[in-house]
């Protein structure tokens, strides 16, 4: 007998609403509402962060627009133009927005993270996957170094390969049709930022999964038996993130989906070791 696609399509959404639900009732997923309910205590913490984010950023953001569209870093017989009065000042407002969120997601995950470590809940799961609780502050310096380092490294592919490789493509390919190349200014910032900030969020994709696997929030074969589904969602992000060709949204996601697969080896290989040393 022959099964349909729509059969399959529900039993695959059924599937998800199911691995939805079994976290909900898992001690991880108990721990995940907690969490959410000790951040929403905080959301006048978060906006003075964002606040603080903002005005330390806004005075800067002159000079580096005028860094960025320096003519030693555009691709050749590219112009810049602006084409409404208020289009430098909002662009200064944007970007000033974007570092203000940037701090606000980085201090809600840190937090985040000491809260958790101090959670009775977390705790007692910890002992009962025979891994050693790490104290507080441990646990926030850690997290901090790793969230610190796969966010430059998320910045400096953007930077030195992913934005560079593809201004170049794109004005090549416009060039050759005998288009002249002019760039409306808060276009081509915010293609700068948008891949910038992809990248950033993209890189973390190793961590967030070795914290999930390892608190078994869920489980390692419901990640492994959704894969397909996972790297979906880093193409879908990069679709929205980067420009809308082939090339960049290959570009943005690919390093996630990279990121991912070395996560789940690095989790197969140290419960190996932790086995074989038991």
């Amino acid at each position: 007998m022959r099964v349909s696609p729509v059969h399959t399509s529900m039993a695959e959404a059924e599937g998800l609403v199911n691995a939805v639900d079994e976290l909900l009732d898992s001690p991880g997923g108990e721990i995940l509402v907690s969490f959410q309910l000790y951040l929403r205590k905080r959301v006048k913490m978060l906006a003075l962060v964002f606040a603080l984010g903002f005005m330390a950023t806004f005075p800067l953001t002159k000079n580096f627009i005028a860094w960025l569209i320096d003519p030693s870093r555009l691709p050749t017989d590219v112009n810049i133009i602006v084409i409404t009065p208020v289009e430098f000042i909002l662009l200064q407002v944007r970007l000033a927005a974007h570092v203000g969120l940037l701090c606000m997601v980085v201090v809600f995950l840190l937090e985040g993270s000491y809260q958790a470590s101090k959670n009775l809940a977390l705790r007692q799961r910890l002992a009962e996957l025979e891994i050693q609780s790490p104290r507080p502050n441990k646990t926030f310096l850690v997290t901090l170094f790793f969230t610190i380092l796969l966010l430059l490294g998320g910045i400096y592919y953007a930077w030195n390969w992913l934005i560079p490789m593809l201004l170049e493509y794109l004005t090549t390919d416009a060039q050759s049709a005998g288009l002249s190349t002019e760039w409306r200014l808060t276009s081509y910032i915010g293609f700068i930022a948008n891949l910038a900030i992809a990248s950033a969020i993209g890189f973390q994709a190793p961590l967030v999964t070795l914290l999930v696997l390892r608190m078994e929030i869920v489980r390692r074969t419901t990640v492994r038996s959704y894969r397909r589904h996972i790297w979906f969602g880093a193409f879908l992000l990069g679709a929205f993130l980067s420009p809308p060709d082939p090339l960049s949204l290959f570009l943005v996601a690919m390093p996630v989906v990279i990121l991912f697969e070395v996560a789940l080896m690095i989790d197969a290989l140290s419960r190996q070791e932790t086995a074989s040393s038991s």
